[in-house]
């Protein structure tokens, strides 16, 4: 038999909080500073987070579509790409392990980019 026991208020979900050991998930923070990394125009097409887990590490996998527009959003998009992989960020209760480009789609007005990145829980 299963059984759920919902011992959370709603505000709970809304304000991002973490639900009993769980800390809040760490993605709209990274989405505060992808945007300024982006220095201009920049709107979040998708964001999604989820869940993962290792042997030793619970951490979430985190996939954004981040739309860069602007008349200089070629180089925007090439300086926010730079380095991406050795940049600082601030993640309450979260360190990033990992974060790539993994598609740059330029059109006439802008460039999409599709990045993924892995944050894991800082004990």
């Amino acid at each position: 038999m299963t059984s759920a026991v919902h011992a959370f208020e709603a505000t709970n979900l809304i304000r991002n909080k973490g639900i009993g050991k769980e800390r809040a998930d760490p993605l709209p923070r990274l989405l505060d500073q992808l945007i300024a990394r982006a220095n201009g125009p920049a709107t979040v097409k998708q964001a999604s987070s989820r869940p993962w887990a290792s042997a030793l590490f619970d951490g979430r996998r985190h996939l954004v579509r981040l739309r860069i527009d602007g008349p200089d959003f070629g180089g925007r998009a090439d300086a926010f790409t730079q380095g991406i992989g050795e940049a600082e960020w601030s993640l309450s209760g979260h360190f990033m392990a990992d974060i790539s480009v993994d598609r740059h789609q330029p059109d006439g007005d802008g460039v999409t980019l599709e990045l993924s990145a892995l944050t894991i829980q800082d004990w």
